[in-house]
């Protein structure tokens, strides 16, 4: 059986898990996320905790099996904590600010470069010690790292100067620049 798919899913107080046919709804504090089951997965609610049983021992079945069960675990952390990505804007001139719920930003381009957010995801930017953060918060993993992936790929971190938008937990390995040659 699988290691990650055998385990069950605790259901934390003030979370309501609603299942119908395949059909999964995790209503939290944070808001409620639904997710469609493969028809080869089974999912029941026993004794607050959310079990995922699998129809047979086929390798499919056994991916299915694990994947589902990370999936709906993901959903109920999103739905009680959230999930949120920092990102940092590196460069001389280069900001980030916030129009209305779009985000604009200033890195090096001709124009400003506008970015409108998923539904479902928030976007802040907080300014500290002349650096400026970017911050994706959203109940939904999957929104909230597709949407720091977007802001990110506007300007990724070069590797001679080092600037861009990276991730604060990334780390950029810089090259050295051309030297003078000797003939």
């Amino acid at each position: 059986m699988s290691r990650i798919g055998k385990k069950p899913i605790d259901i934390p107080s003030g979370v309501t898990v609603t299942l119908s046919g395949q059909e999964v709804k995790v209503k939290g504090p944070k808001g409620e996320l639904i997710f469609r089951i493969h028809q080869r997965v089974k999912a029941e609610q026993k004794d607050g905790q959310l079990l995922i049983t699998r129809l047979s021992d086929i390798k499919g079945d056994r991916q299915l099996h694990g994947l589902t069960r990370s999936l709906l675990a993901n959903m109920v952390i999103g739905v009680t904590e959230g999930y949120a990505k920092k990102l940092e804007v590196i460069g001389v001139g280069y900001r980030a600010a916030m129009k209305g719920k779009d985000l604009e930003l200033n890195v090096g381009f001709s124009h400003p470069v506008l970015i409108k957010p998923l539904d479902g995801v928030d976007l802040s930017v907080e300014e500290a010690r002349k650096q400026i953060f970017i911050n994706v918060v959203s109940c939904d993993k999957q929104k909230t790292g597709e949407m720091s992936a977007k802001i990110r790929a506007v300007y990724p971190p070069e590797p001679y100067k080092g600037k861009g938008i990276k991730y604060t937990t990334e780390i950029v390995r810089r090259k050295a620049g051309k030297t003078a040659g000797s003939s």
